[in-house]
């Protein structure tokens, strides 16, 4: 008791806003059910697994503890089951898991000589009894996310949906190209369900936002219901309504039918898309779930190292697919595992290792190769005889989702995501965090060179080059193989549709394309129309071809399922992909420039004169390739919006597709524009550096007042210089990308099972140990029937020359 009250000074009473971590390990996944359960610090409030806490001791130098462990109860044979009042898991009145009871006890731990003290106990000092009270009153840091994300969405009805006046005014809103009817602003836009008005929405305290023409089209018409534009999906539910005389988000039971007033006609598809497409992809998706998953086959399980399971979140099987496969690779396992051990990352973590990328990462990394947590579950039986179960309990990545999610606001919810749009920010979280040591950078073996080469009618030619992680590829359905099948399929379905009678899903008939196809189709020429070419000084027709100016260690292909139809519907293609374990793609590379060609003006090297350089940001232009448009332009949209996002990129790429100089390449020469210096100084005055002052001036045409307010839209400005993009083939090889031969083998895929990215299932099939494997969350085993031709994402694995 005396070294206790000797260490009185370390032990803190958490306040109760204080984050107290009780539940699972911070740098491992033990938890209270652990040998040993978990030690809390009480000074942190950091929790530690037994193998771990004399780790934090050395680290910190904390000597008190809380001892906390949990020992299962025997079930009473009589437990009701009580009925729940409230749509949530997990909370008191909500759904019952089933889950064993279990009841703890607790000690207090002095280290270094691992003293123990019990609690309760009248001998403590007051200040460890009143500790101990509030961490074991509080709710843990690791469950309070945990339960909001199961508990329903309390959004109500508004009052004004059922009885919305909309008026007969003509007005029809196209896809695309939207724009506040007010002002210029193309993002944060906001349709009025009565008068169908576009507007922008309310200014924040910082300039960022609207310009406040929406609520004020409110105030001046009396009109009560938006709904946000880029919110609206096809099953409606997630779509942004606003109610102004009630002030807050509401639902519209009607939406589909206030949008289908102007043109958005989601209710008519439903209607007509159910009786026939609808009602035959239900039939497929149920196929499709089957396949993937693998139901109805005797999958053998697997435990032991590289075998374990991520238990799925709440929608979060699009992480645990994709993480599967990225540490199924040597330069992630390297990384983060067989070259750093848990207490390297942990001695160079921060304070609070649970918002440290790097340690959460190694966790991670640790708890799928270690076998740690992938062995079979005891359970007993009726007779209460011990059993070896068949399942593994695998762990929880919550404190790896809560990190990588805390710069993307969509991964932290418990919404379904796309695979691919997480792939591409977890490289770039990665690349961030390795950015001071390079040469240790995992994501750069997953880099590679894409050279996109233009010819114009006068023979001169025009290259682009940009780095990617991701190979997206088209789905030419016009090169399917079982073309005869397709058309025997076609008739049969108009003959059941003739007799009112419905297909099995044993008949329906998919296009097989192969993946060749797929490739041939990413070098194939394209024609450009309306090209601006600075030789011939008007439009005309260009041919592009693209190819790889290096090859990755890892090469990721997305196949192209999704398009978007008419009417914002997005569709999946239903489509089978014919993929080989080995591709050879050595013919997809690109040279440059050859002999004899010539550079059309503005592509080739600067004469000297003062230049502006603009980089385009990778990643926006990656993410903007992978929708379809072309290299060029989604260049010039990132470089115009000061590389301040995808969604602003977006937005110009919209609003400028029509543009005659869209397709002509940036020049390296960009005149410094003539500049009023009154005008630099006077922004340098409010506190702006004079670099961002001149960027700014430039962007809004020299206007002062636009200048700050695209300061203040475009945060990122402040680290990003006046810019141009290289289009010349001298463009720089980054030394650091890796390169080789262009022979593959696939190492794993992720398949999706839905009508869209942000809904359905993810499942990773991946090849280890001679055999390919089912990751299907928490559920590991031995994959009979891998479906190699319904996958989203391919991972191929450089094959050694």
């Amino acid at each position: 008791m005396e070294l206790l009250r000797s260490n009185l000074a370390r032990v803190r009473i958490p306040e109760p806003t204080t984050r107290i971590y009780k539940h699972e390990c911070c740098i491992s996944y033990d938890t209270l059910k652990s040998e040993g359960g978990l030690f809390v610090d009480m000074n942190t409030f950091l929790a530690f697994g037994r193998d771990y806490v004399g780790w934090n001791y050395e680290k910190t130098g904390n000597p008190v503890y809380l001892h906390i462990k949990q020992t299962k109860k025997t079930d009473a044979e009589d437990r009701p089951t009580k009925k729940p009042t409230l749509l949530a898991i997990g909370l008191e009145g909500g759904f019952d898991n089933n889950e064993p009871q279990y009841e703890e006890v607790y000690e207090i731990v002095v280290l270094p000589d691992n003293v123990t003290l019990p609690f309760p106990s009248v001998e403590l000092p007051e200040k460890v009894r009143l500790a101990v009270d509030a961490i074991l009153l509080a709710e843990g840091a690791e469950r309070k996310e945990q339960l909001a994300s199961w508990t329903a969405d309390k959004k109500l009805v508004s009052k004004y949906a059922m009885d919305l006046q909309q008026l007969d005014n003509g007005v029809a809103v196209p896809p695309v190209g939207w724009k506040c009817a007010k002002c210029d602003k193309t993002d944060n836009l906001w349709l009025n369900l009565t008068d169908g008005t576009i507007l922008c929405g309310r200014k924040n305290w910082d300039g960022t936002g609207g310009n406040d023409h929406a609520v004020n089209h409110y105030r001046e018409t009396g009109y009560p219901l938006a709904v946000k534009l880029g919110t609206i999906t096809a099953d409606l539910e997630g779509a942004d309504v606003f109610s102004y005389p009630e002030d807050e988000s509401v639902v519209d039971p009607l939406l589909a039918q206030h949008l289908a007033h102007f043109g958005i006609d989601f209710s008519s598809l439903q209607k007509t898309e159910m009786t026939t497409a609808e009602r035959e992809l239900d039939q497929n998706i149920n196929y499709d779930w089957n396949r993937i998953q693998e139901t109805g086959e005797d999958v053998e399980p697997l435990f032991g190292p590289g075998y374990t399971g991520l238990v799925n979140l709440g929608n979060s099987c699009y992480l645990a697919a994709t993480m599967q496969v990225m540490f199924s690779t040597h330069s992630f396992s390297s990384r983060y595992y067989l070259d750093q051990p848990l207490k390297a990352a942990f001695s160079t973590a921060p304070v609070d290792p649970t918002v440290d990328l790097n340690m959460q990462l190694t966790k991670l990394a640790h708890g799928l190769l270690s076998g740690k947590y992938s062995a079979p579950v005891l359970e007993k039986d009726d007779t209460a005889n011990s059993a070896i179960s068949q399942k593994q309990e695998g762990i929880r990545p919550r404190m790896f989702k809560s990190v990588i999610a805390a710069s993307h606001p969509e991964f932290s919810t418990t919404r379904q995501q796309d695979a691919l749009e997480f792939f591409l920010h977890f490289i770039d979280q990665v690349e961030r965090i390795n950015s001071g040591t390079p040469d240790f950078d995992p994501s750069r073996s997953f880099k590679f060179g894409i050279e996109e080469r233009l010819q114009c009618s006068s023979g001169k030619v025009s290259y682009n080059r940009r780095n990617d992680y991701i190979l997206s590829l088209n789905i030419p359905l016009e090169k399917a193989v079982n073309k005869k099948e397709l058309a025997q399929f076609r008739n049969l379905k108009a003959e059941r549709a003739a007799g009112e009678k419905e297909l099995s899903a044993d008949e329906i008939v998919r296009p097989r394309v192969s993946l060749k196809d797929c490739l041939d189709c990413f070098s194939a020429p394209e024609e450009v129309h309306d090209f601006y070419s600075t030789a011939l000084e008007a439009r005309t027709t260009a041919i592009k071809t693209a190819g790889l100016t290096s090859f990755p260690d890892y090469l990721v292909l997305h196949m192209r399922k999704f398009v978007l139809e008419e009417g914002w519907v997005p569709k999946k293609l239903d489509v089978y992909i014919d993929v080989p374990e080995t591709i050879d793609i050595s013919s997809m590379r690109s040279n440059g420039i050859q002999p004899g060609e010539e550079l059309l003006p503005g592509s080739a090297a600067g004469d000297g004169e003062q230049s502006i350089k603009i980089l385009a940001d990778e990643d926006i232009v990656a993410q903007l390739v992978s929708m379809g448009f072309n290299l060029l332009p989604c260049q010039k949209a990132a470089i115009n919006t000061s590389n301040s996002g995808v969604e602003a990129a977006m937005d110009w790429l919209l609003n400028h597709m029509n543009d005659p100089d869209i397709d002509a390449p940036i020049s390296e020469n960009v005149q410094n524009p003539g500049i009023d210096q009154s005008k630099v100084d006077t922004l340098v005055s409010f506190g702006f550096e004079e670099k961002l002052a001149r960027s700014a001036l430039k962007a809004s045409g020299g206007d002062v007042e636009k200048a700050t307010e695209y300061i203040f839209s475009h945060p990122s400005a402040s680290t990003t210089s006046d810019m141009d993009v290289t289009t010349s083939s001298e463009a720089a090889v980054d030394p650091l990308i890796p390169d080789g031969g262009g022979r593959y083998r696939l190492l794993g895929f992720v398949s999706h099972i839905g009508t869209s990215t942000q809904c359905g299932h993810y499942v990773a099939h991946i090849q280890k140990d001679g055999r390919w494997v089912i990751f299907n969350d928490d559920k590991v085993g031995v994959s009979k029937s891998p479906p190699l031709d319904m996958g989203y994402l391919y991972f191929f694995e450089k094959l050694e020359s």
